[in-house]
């Protein structure tokens, strides 16, 4: 997920669509059983967007688990880095963007407000080609960095002050690709030194012995703050409420069949993704022990309100919102969802407690559900 924000005084759609735009993930349905059922609540098909972060696998779980189906829901998924674009624009109902983008859209009129929460902390990384054993080796390299590092989130809270390296663009020969996808292609041909990604790419990386990782971007400048959301046209909401809520239940349930079905939601990351299961299952481990639990839906006031503190302290944006007027504050508890800290207590902690190596996860997993 690519932060930049080079586009400052571009119009909204093309400022989201950079701060978030990766490539086009197809979406190929793997019926899987869900755990709750209901009838349908209306016939409207609602238009639900993501992209090839792995932050974002919810999106395809709720298809691939059959969870929308059990819910009684119409869902058209769209898989690709137009999402940002469509969801500020209004075409879209419901969109897995970050929290970034979300901010700054919604200063310039988007309408679009966070349902709840996707992802916490960064979980991005500083990818880097074999052949570069010291930070100080990337200068006057080509990278697929931001021309303007001097406003790049990641850069200005992780990968500067863990690398020494400067906030200057100018020192690199920074390149623009369309993806991440394109981006990882461009670092194993060798047309690029070092790029930044979330996953699958970082893990790719390691698994394919392309590159390796040199810094990650997790806390928010002391803390894990809110690095995506589950977003909501406010038409949507208002217009098809009872949707709206089973659309915020839905997205509980699938995070909850992450946590409990690792190996299962790692193969549907597989296919959807179009990377080997191995990866899959470096990612889904770090998404929900190996890195904490940043995998979440709780709208935690004060993580959000420390995210746009830390846009504020750090010049991230030119106008920063306040909470309350991008937070659906009820529609979370309305929906009926579990309790997140309460889920995460009795039913994860007990199986795959937090400080477990990924051998014994994947072992504890595989009695779950062999393969």
């Amino acid at each position: 997920m690519d932060l930049t924000k080079k586009l400052k005084k571009a119009a909204v759609l093309t400022l989201v669509a950079t701060v978030l735009v990766t490539s086009v993930v197809g979406c190929a349905p793997k019926e899987k059983a869900a755990t709750e059922s209901a009838e349908k609540v209306d016939d409207y098909t609602v238009k639900l967007g993501y992209y090839n972060c792995d932050h974002m696998v919810a999106a395809c779980v709720g298809e691939a688990a059959g969870i929308y189906k059990e819910l009684g829901l119409n869902v058209e998924i769209t898989g690709n880095g137009k999402v940002p674009e469509a969801m500020a624009a209004g075409q879209m109902d419901v969109g897995y963007i970050g929290a970034t983008g979300l901010s700054e859209a919604s200063t310039k009129g988007a309408p679009i407000m966070i349902a709840a929460t996707n992802h916490l902390g960064g979980s991005m990384y500083l990818v880097v080609a074999n052949d570069i054993k010291k930070p100080e080796d990337l200068y006057g390299q080509p990278v697929a960095l931001s021309s303007d590092l001097s406003t790049d989130e990641a850069w200005l809270l992780a990968y500067g002050p863990q690398t020494g390296l400067p906030a200057d663009s100018s020192k690199f020969q920074c390149l623009e690709f369309g993806s991440q996808a394109d981006k990882y292609l461009a670092l194993k041909t060798g047309q690029i030194k070092a790029f930044t990604c979330c996953d699958p790419w970082g893990s790719m990386a390691e698994f394919e012995g392309t590159g390796k990782i040199m810094g990650t971007y997790l806390e928010m400048d002391g803390q894990l703050g809110v690095c995506c959301v589950y977003a909501m046209n406010k038409n949507f909401q208002k217009e098809h409420p009872e949707l709206a809520k089973k659309m915020v239940l839905a997205h509980t349930k699938s995070m909850e069949y992450i946590y409990t079905h690792p190996l299962e939601a790692a193969k549907i990351f597989a296919e959807y993704y179009k990377v080997p299961v191995e990866v899959a299952e470096m990612t889904i481990y770090k998404k929900t022990v190996g890195e904490g639990r940043t995998l979440s839906w709780k709208m935690d006031e004060q993580a959000h309100k420390h995210a746009l503190e830390v846009y504020k302290k750090f010049n991230i944006m030119e106008n920063v919102p306040n909470y309350d007027d991008i937070a659906m504050k009820d529609i979370l508890k309305e929906s009926g969802a579990d309790d997140f800290d309460q889920f995460i207590k009795e039913k994860v902690d007990p199986v795959f407690p937090m400080g477990m190596s990924f051998e014994d996860w994947k072992a504890k997993a595989l009695e779950i559900d062999p393969q």
